[in-house]
């Protein structure tokens, strides 16, 4: 998302040189489908079944293992081996998968809850099907299931990435049966202003960025039609804070060198409208925060050769098999320039690992994908949940 947000710098300038139509690349990943998948089944195990379907027949398979690739981008239940009564909906980010919450789902389901994650739709069968959804579809799978799973629990929290943060924030807001928050870089106000260009630009360029799609978990091109979309849910949650207080715990983290999103918002927005003390700010970064509830992680490790947090980063475990320390996926396309990219695509070493953008002389980087820190960060997150008891 950080790279859609430089895209569309230069797609705002280029709206006041001239205006017309993108010429869409003619390749099978930037078609769409014709239809986006059904969200409003009366069961979980239903919604999962026909997702599968519709992703079988609208997915754009990267590997040869289809069958490996679809069950870690499908919606997903976690089950507790000791039910404590309470359930978690976790909603991802834009452009990803609910694998992005593999790791953090299974925490939760070891501590007891029931765990579920959602698809949002457009998302895990090929880019181009990012074309199609529309605010309404996003906000209207995340309310369906939160409803799904409050009819299978005695109570619920919500929980969401990024853009998956803003939709959950909305819906707990308007909702006082909500337990509570869990926000994961929260995209409540995007680091650039250009973003808010998004709707109009999406009128004159098809494509916000376009890249070869090499990632099975996640989408690497993004449509100007879906990061409009994603701008919506920032101005409607935005909307609904001013002037209002959340008094149910809220666990939040967050990397201080996250491009993506103004971290300081969400801090200003945590420390004056939600006052619960038992809330906690994972920080990753140098600088202590001034909100005493909160926690700080260096995140210059050279030990691990980390420069610095990103945006996706504080999501997986070091443990993780495509995106941990020893994971398959490593993201080169970093912000790193013609020449580093290619470097690391090539193996090079020895290879360091940071938020986007970030340049440091004599290193080359890659994208840091997980948090040094799960343990520590799941620890802190647990205590704030378990303060509602």
């Amino acid at each position: 998302m950080v790279k859609t947000i430089s895209s569309l710098l230069a797609v705002t300038a280029s709206l006041l040189l001239f205006s017309g139509c993108s010429a869409d690349i003619e390749a099978p990943e930037y078609n769409k489908a014709e239809t986006l998948p059904s969200y409003t089944q009366t069961s979980f195990a239903q919604y999962i079944e026909d997702t599968r379907e519709w992703l079988e027949q609208n997915r754009l398979f990267i590997t040869d293992d289809q069958q490996s690739e679809l069950s870690l981008v499908l919606p997903r239940e976690y089950v507790p081996t000791k039910p404590n009564g309470q359930g978690v909906l976790l909603v991802h980010g834009l452009g990803d998968s609910p694998y992005s919450f593999v790791d953090i789902a299974t925490h939760l389901a070891d501590q007891g809850y029931l765990v579920r994650t959602i698809l949002l739709p457009g998302h895990a069968s090929k880019v181009g099907d990012l074309q199609l959804p529309t605010l309404e579809d996003w906000q209207g799978v995340v309310k369906h299931h939160i409803k799904l799973l409050q009819q299978d629990t005695d109570s619920i929290w919500v929980g969401g990435y990024s853009t998956g943060a803003n939709l959950v924030t909305s819906e707990a807001l308007n909702d006082d049966s909500i337990n509570g928050l869990l926000l994961f870089s929260p995209a409540l106000l995007p680091n650039s202003g250009a973003v808010k260009f998004a709707g109009i630009a999406s009128y004159f360029f098809t494509w916000a960025d376009q890249d070869p799609e090499n990632n099975p978990l996640r989408y690497n091109s993004l449509p100007m039609s879906a990061a409009a979309v994603y701008y919506e849910t920032s101005a409607i949650v935005r909307d609904q804070l001013d002037g209002v207080s959340y008094n149910k715990p809220v666990f939040m983290l967050m990397s201080e060198g996250d491009k993506v999103i103004s971290t300081q918002y969400a801090i200003d927005v945590f420390s004056k409208q939600m006052p619960n003390p038992n809330n906690h700010i994972v920080w990753q970064g140098e600088v202590d925060l001034l909100e005493p509830r909160s926690s700080r992680f260096s995140m210059k490790r050279d030990d691990l050769r980390i420069s610095n947090g990103s945006h996706m980063g504080l999501l997986f475990s070091p443990n993780n098999s495509y995106y941990g320390v020893n994971g398959s996926n490593v993201i080169c396309s970093n912000g790193q320039g013609e020449q580093a990219e290619p470097l690391c695509l090539q193996g090079s070493s020895p290879l360091w690992y940071s938020a986007w953008g970030y340049r440091e002389e004599g290193k080359l980087h890659a994208r840091l994908t997980y948090n040094p820190y799960f343990k520590q960060s799941m620890a802190i997150m647990d205590k704030v949940m378990s303060s509602s008891l």
